[in-house]
């Protein structure tokens, strides 16, 4: 009985170790998600990054250079959006988005982009591909 109470006692406080190191680790390279309406509901812009997930309002996509000006709602509230960077292939009017960046209090700049979309795939011709079809 003994070894056992070592064995578990060494495991224990291993498993302890491992927890804090992740922890303490993690912490640092969390990135939150946000949706527009949390983000206006903000009371104080900050510097710290997170990321700003909606549906691109349509009309509201002005590209300026390098940067892309568009607007990102939830159905509630709307943010203004500036990315800077090439946008995905992918990016459009309507479709779900999801931005990295930093929030000014007014506009949310943004360096990542991710594109929501489904899993169906269309060829140049306008077949359609699926996971499950395997077949265009």
């Amino acid at each position: 009985m003994r070894r056992y109470r070592l064995f578990i006692v060494a495991t224990a406080g291993l498993a302890v170790v491992l927890i804090g190191f992740l922890v303490a680790n993690l912490g640092e390279n969390l990135v939150y998600y946000r949706t527009p309406s949390e983000v206006a509901d903000a009371t104080e812009p900050g510097p710290d990054r997170f990321r700003l997930g909606g549906q691109v309002v349509p009309g509201s996509i002005v590209e300026n250079g390098a940067t892309i000006l568009f607007e990102v709602g939830d159905g509630k509230e709307i943010v203004a959006v500036e990315h800077s960077g090439a946008p995905q292939q992918l990016f459009r009017e309507g479709i779900g988005v999801v931005v990295e960046g930093t929030w000014d209090g007014t506009v949310f700049r943004s360096d990542s982009m991710i594109i929501k979309h489904d899993e169906q795939y269309r060829t140049e011709d306008g077949s359609v591909y699926t996971p499950d079809s395997h077949q265009p």
